[in-house]
């Protein structure tokens, strides 16, 4: 708990420089943004925890999500608080065609875990490589749920029909000035 609150001090520190370097009109690379935009990702995510599910619906339209338009919308909402701008809705064929696979001790914010039907879960607040909190719209429970590793469900479904784990690739965003 003491790490957690000292990394979200510094993490504090480092988005209030990058904050006062950009509306002070000093360049941040790419890199720094996408650092920016890591961060920003848990308190979008735990939003929308709750929000209930109907397939195929936008948040803005129907106030329901599915998993493509919870993960789309997270994503462009933390792009566009860190400076970027994220290539728009799509499938989740589509967002995990244009994902790399990484390994478990490379986890950031943002990533996804996906099951070998396609089922996936975005990673959204990393404790440790084997202590993160996961979210996702789930159909059968009808609502957008977060589960962490230390749920007995990860290790028996989520772990036991793993595809593999997946970062987006810098191609789904750009700098947005």
């Amino acid at each position: 708990m003491l790490i957690r609150k000292s990394l979200t001090i510094i993490l504090s520190f480092f988005n209030l420089f990058m904050f006062v370097a950009y509306t002070h009109g000093e360049a941040i690379s790419f890199q720094d943004k996408k650092i920016i935009f890591e961060n920003k990702i848990p308190e979008i995510a735990e939003r929308y925890i709750g929000v209930p599910f109907i397939l195929g619906k936008d948040h803005e339209k129907s106030r329901a999500l599915d998993n493509s338009h919870l993960f789309c919308l997270i994503y462009s909402e933390a792009a566009k608080k860190a400076g970027l701008k994220f290539k728009g809705y799509m499938p989740m064929k589509g967002i995990i065609e244009n994902a790399v696979q990484i390994q478990k001790d490379e986890l950031r914010n943002g990533d996804l875990i996906v099951l070998k039907d396609g089922l996936a879960a975005m990673i959204y607040r990393i404790e440790s490589h084997n202590d993160f909190y996961m979210i996702y719209a789930s159909k059968k429970r009808k609502r957008v749920l977060s589960f962490n590793t230390q749920n007995v469900v990860f290790e028996v479904y989520w772990m036991k029909n793993l595809k593999g784990f997946f970062r987006l690739s810098d191609t789904m965003f750009m700098s947005a000035n």
